[in-house]
């Protein structure tokens, strides 16, 4: 027999349990249930999230599009909606914390500071690391997705936001779905070009960094694949 939200003991209803427990101590299907509310005809909304992440991990749901979302049963438009821009606000909040003066200076620590937001997309995506004078983070931002073939484009959008912001350096990063992170020959072109126009703009890009889950390749570490 499913029951109602309503029918289970007030002490134990998720919103409840988070006001007398704090949300730090609340579980996933508890969080889940306070964002999408309500359940569905002959199932409550505790037995609903119980169903969605059965189905799929936290991981999984973070990536999932509107219309993926959609697809869930019992998850129709608003509540995927809904969904979608609480998993987006916890991504920002995240990265904002994050990247407040944060001292990145070598290619490892750039790969491990990526895997958050890189880690199991199924296409390329490429961001750009801005630096202050110190080396400090100021701004990391998403230049474009998909495979690297308008590079006058890309280049140009990339040194647009450094003078926006004042930057004094940069380090491009982008992820290859496969995990394999030999450069390909577009990525190397690409590289000769970012790194040579950095030069001609006064602002230098410091490396240009091809990540997978567990490797990563740095164009500074093997500055003679450009020559």
């Amino acid at each position: 027999m499913n029951y109602r939200i309503k029918d289970i003991p007030e002490n134990e209803r998720p919103r409840e349990r988070l006001k007398e427990v704090g949300v730090d101590n609340i579980t996933d299907k508890e969080l889940l249930s306070i964002i999408l509310k309500t359940g569905i005809k002959n199932k409550n909304v505790s037995d609903l999230s119980i169903e969605i992440l059965n189905r799929y991990s936290l991981s999984d749901l973070k990536d999932l599009s509107l219309n993926e979302l959609k697809n869930i049963k019992g998850i129709g438009e608003v509540k995927a909606i809904e969904l979608l821009a609480s998993i987006e606000l916890g991504k920002r909040i995240f990265l904002k914390k994050e990247i407040k003066l944060k001292k990145l200076d070598n290619p490892e620590a750039i790969w491990k500071s990526s895997r958050y937001i890189l880690a199991d997309k199924k296409q390329e995506y490429f961001y750009c690391y801005y630096f202050n004078n110190k080396q400090e983070l100021i701004e990391r931002k998403l230049i474009f997705m998909g495979t690297i073939n308008s590079s006058i484009t890309h280049t140009r959008e990339i040194f647009k936001e450094a003078y926006r912001i004042s930057a004094s350096s940069i380090i491009c990063i982008h992820n290859h779905p496969s995990n394999d992170v030999t450069p390909s020959q577009a990525d190397i072109e690409f590289s000769k070009n970012l790194f040579a126009t950095g030069k001609i703009q006064g602002i230098p890009v410091s490396d240009h960094i091809i990540v997978g889950d567990n490797s990563y390749y740095s164009f500074y570490e093997h500055l003679n694949i450009l020559n």
